[in-house]
């Protein structure tokens, strides 16, 4: 008897280096990556985990990967843009992407290999600061200014305790009830702050400081 395969059965995709690194960014981005196996992998994928060596080294080649991977969402800054939208954008972007994917920000910051996506992204920051008349040395304090907002606020972020903001009201309406206020009473603002609706036409958190570093940048430029 001959063996009748299904015709509606859809044929699997070859594997792929590029398929690998995206089934790990979804594994990675559902329970972080430090649970990332080479056999949960290979059960993503529907191969024996053996076979994954044929595209990549290790699980450290993966990291290198999948950073790259995520780092090539972000938008870049476009050469000859007004630099201030510009950077503007590519720093919201990045911070987007980067909650997106929530293990990323500590892989960046653990690696040393510079990800051929992020020196794009590193290339194009500093060349629109340096056509916006930005001196090397402003450009070289402007660029670590933005990265360490984008990457430490995102560090932050990913890593509060709770999930929701019911979560934090939860825990910021307890910390109230058991904070003497009258010994602590801009503590005690600070949290009915945290209580209060958030304004939907105002910036967020992250772009409140992001304007504070792009307003100063600015005024150090042209005040130089």
């Amino acid at each position: 008897m001959v063996a009748r395969t299904d015709p509606r059965a859809k044929p699997r995709a070859p594997l792929s280096r590029d398929r690998v690194l995206r089934a790990a960014i979804r594994l990675a981005d559902e329970d972080g990556f430090d649970s990332l196996t080479m056999r949960k992998l290979g059960h993503e994928l529907g191969v024996q985990a053996m076979s994954l060596y044929n595209h990549v080294a290790n699980k450290d080649d993966i990291r290198d990967g999948i950073v790259d991977l995520v780092m090539s969402e972000i938008e870049v800054p476009s050469n000859g843009a007004d630099w201030k939208p510009a950077v503007r954008q590519s720093a919201i972007s990045a911070h987007e992407v980067l909650l997106r994917h929530p293990w990323a920000s500590s892989l960046m910051m653990a690696t040393t290999v510079v990800s051929p996506a992020r020196l794009r992204w590193m290339e194009s920051l500093l060349g629109i600061l340096r056509a916006a008349g930005f001196s090397a040395d402003l450009t070289h304090h402007a660029y670590h200014a933005l990265d360490s907002h984008i990457t430490g606020f995102t560090l932050w972020q990913v890593n509060f305790p709770f999930e929701t903001a019911e979560e934090l009201a939860g825990m910021a309406d307890a910390f109230r009830r058991e904070l003497p206020a009258d010994e602590y009473p801009h503590v005690a603002e600070h949290i009915e702050q945290h209580l209060a609706e958030p304004g939907l036409d105002g910036p967020s958190e992250f772009e409140f400081g992001l304007d504070l570093i792009l307003d100063g940048l600015e005024r150090i430029r042209d005040t130089a």
